[in-house]
């Protein structure tokens, strides 16, 4: 019998079927699970890979204040047709202990030329047409002072300069001045005319395109991504960063908030970690400090959660800690932090915040004690912290580490550990093969729905394996965490917040891979990992909705998963289906309950046929695309193509 004949045979049966498939998910839109939190799906900032420095941070000179272990690092002598100088580093640790080098330039270019170069970054992304803004604190020891700046390309040809005369005293001089044309491995010159002494210090360049306009603020490009996601938190600083590889090198916040050349410059973790990625020119100037991170959480309209030292060095390197007797500075910075954010400013931190130029509060309301901490020295300190800031601040959530694997020995003392001692938000990290990620899908199903909540706090499928060089973004990798995303949004009345990571990735710069942004000195791209997390977080919804197929949870069953969510700001329902298979596959979305459907739909689709594919500079190979759909009656035909990611939007009237 031809399909006709069977048509009219079989009637309306047959026709929905040829329309619409053979397989039924079943979305109940009457009654909400669970509570989705507005900080489900969010960021994860760490200092690695040049993320701050060279990368966010948009200042271009490195080591500007000659504060590298190596002062002259990134710096180099330019003498040229007779003319003589020389360098001496100076210290003034008595005057100046955060800040205590500086350069002296003793010099006679009365013939010739005599001058210092910065290679900025891996050069220096410049572009054309755009202004550039100069300065640094000097003064002229001998001589009339004069210098002319330079910007040059990697050809050594001239793209912009001006000229500045320092006086006498220390003084902060400024100038701005245009690019000519772009480049991409540029470099900056200063040029000393005739004959003296000059001494200088936080020798400077920004971009005139700073994220808002700020002045010696944020790469634009950058932080745009990063709006676009529409994330519900910002993590900050790190990381292993905020640890430090001893104790003397961990994050301290209060050194990063004031003046700008009253920030410590310390040396980066990361600097010397691997061997086969050696970065000795990795520091962190904390141009990028707490108090620009907590506004970057504003802007980006994200709840801040900075994470903070708890007496412990990182446990992978030197393990040391604080003895709890000496503890008390470590929990006094905790308790400072939230006046900081959230006090009056009448208050000491509060008003810091205020001349900062913020006086209303940041809204503080998590607060992560330690990083990837384990073992009972951990909970000997976490228990000191919680004890304090739960006294004086009981409204701040805190979040507690569980160690650094989803499982095991630590994982299986700090997780019971930690729920006895009715811990607030627990921080699981998951640094896993992809086939780890498909087959965890349903990990928080049958957690305690009475106990401590869970931040996904870092993960990333690992195509090669856990800090291996050769892992890609491939979107085998978003495909399968996309898998995995369902189940915490499935979850949600347990899984308050998720993150990948790390975040950023400078093309020549990097330590570890994946991650979830690379950039150059000019461009930056989101990876197929990125546009997953966008796709998550912008169709986030306030609801879990119940989601069956055959009255079972799409878990990976026929490789399908899937999770769905009412939003109550824009009256939608939003359902995320995944399929990891080869095979296209066919169902019927049935929108089930009272609510009156639109007659039309919305799908976004991100997908590719080649598991291994990649997104690169100037090719995106995996981006969403959308397109309408037609909903007949209460009931949505989707074909799920192949190795893809789909997210129907549908509104009620």
């Amino acid at each position: 019998m031809n399909l006709k004949k069977l048509m009219i045979t079989l009637g309306c049966s047959v026709i929905a079927w040829y329309s619409y498939g053979q397989s039924k998910i079943t979305v109940n839109t009457d009654k909400p699970i669970a509570e989705i939190q507005p900080t489900m799906w969010g960021i994860f900032f760490e200092d690695i890979n040049l993320g701050a420095d060279g990368g966010l941070y948009a200042e271009l000179i490195k080591n500007r204040s000659f504060e590298f272990y190596s002062p002259m690092m990134g710096w180099k002598e330019i003498k040229k047709d007779g003319a003589t100088g020389s360098v001496l580093i100076e210290n003034r640790t008595t005057t100046n202990k955060n800040n205590p080098r500086y350069a002296r330039f003793t010099f006679d270019a009365s013939k010739g030329s005599y001058g210092i170069s910065n290679e900025g970054f891996r050069g220096m992304g410049i572009k054309k047409d755009l202004q550039y803004h100069f300065s640094l604190w000097a003064r002229a020891v001998e001589g009339n002072g004069k210098m002319r700046v330079e910007l040059v390309n990697s050809e050594d040809e001239s793209i912009g300069s001006a000229t500045l005369t320092v006086g006498k005293d220390w003084t902060k001089q400024k100038v701005s001045f245009t690019a000519t044309s772009t480049d991409l491995k540029a470099s900056f010159k200063i040029w000393f005319e005739g004959k003296g002494i000059v001494e200088a210090d936080m020798i400077s360049l920004f971009p005139n395109d700073t994220w808002k306009g700020r002045p010696e603020g944020l790469r634009q490009d950058l932080v745009q991504l990063l709006a676009d996601m529409k994330p519900g938190f910002l993590r900050f600083p790190g990381g292993c960063i905020v640890e430090g590889r001893e104790l003397v090198t961990r994050y301290q916040w209060k050194k990063t908030v004031g003046k700008i050349e009253d920030r410590e410059l310390i040396v980066n973790r990361w600097n010397s970690e691997f061997k086969h990625r050696s970065t000795p020119d990795y520091y962190q100037t904390f141009g990028l400090g707490f108090f620009e991170y907590f506004q970057l959480s504003e802007d980006i309209g994200a709840s801040p959660l900075p994470i903070l030292n708890c007496g412990m060095a990182c446990q992978f390197n030197t393990g040391e800690v604080v003895p709890l007797e000496e503890l008390d500075p470590y929990l006094q910075d905790a308790l400072d932090l939230i006046e900081f954010a959230n006090g009056d400013v009448n208050t000491t931190w509060g008003k810091l915040r205020s001349d900062l130029g913020h006086p209303a509060p940041f809204n503080l309301k998590f607060l992560g004690i330690g990083n990837e901490q384990w073992g009972p020295q951990y909970i000997e300190r976490y228990k000191v912290f919680a004890k304090a800031i739960k006294a004086k601040y009981p409204e701040i959530k805190l979040v507690t580490s569980v160690g650094p694997s989803p499982d095991g020995e630590l994982f299986d003392y700090l997780n019971p550990t930690l729920r006895e001692l009715k811990a607030d938000i627990l921080d699981e990290h998951y640094y896993k093969n992809p086939e780890w990620f498909q087959q965890n899908a349903s990990r928080y199903d049958n957690y305690d729905r009475k106990g401590p909540k869970i931040f996904a706090g870092e993960y990333a499928a690992q195509s090669a394996g856990i800090a291996s060089p050769e892992n890609k973004n491939s979107w085998k990798c978003a495909l399968s965490e996309a898998a995995f995303m369902t189940g915490l949004e499935r979850n949600a009345d347990v899984v308050y917040m998720a993150s990948y990571a790390p975040l950023f990735a400078h093309a020549e710069g990097w330590q570890w891979t994946p991650d979830l942004i690379w950039f150059n000195n000019l461009e930056a791209y989101g990876t197929a990992n990125y546009y997953v997390q966008k796709l998550f977080a912008s169709n986030k919804g306030t609801n879990v909705l119940s989601i069956l197929e055959d009255k079972e949870k799409l878990t990976g069953q026929k490789g399908i998963y899937a999770t769905a969510a009412w939003d109550n700001a824009t009256k939608e329902i939003i359902v995320k289906l995944v399929n990891v298979t080869d095979k296209e596959a066919r169902h019927n979305v049935e929108l089930a309950g009272g609510k009156k459907i639109n007659s039309t739909g919305t799908l976004t689709i991100l997908k590719s046929q080649d598991l291994d594919a990649v997104n690169s500079f100037g090719s995106l190979n995996i981006k969403p695309t959308e397109e309408k759909v037609s909903v007949k009656g209460k009931t949505v035909a989707i074909a799920l193509a192949p190795y893809s990611m789909t997210v129907l939007k549908v509104k009620t009237k």
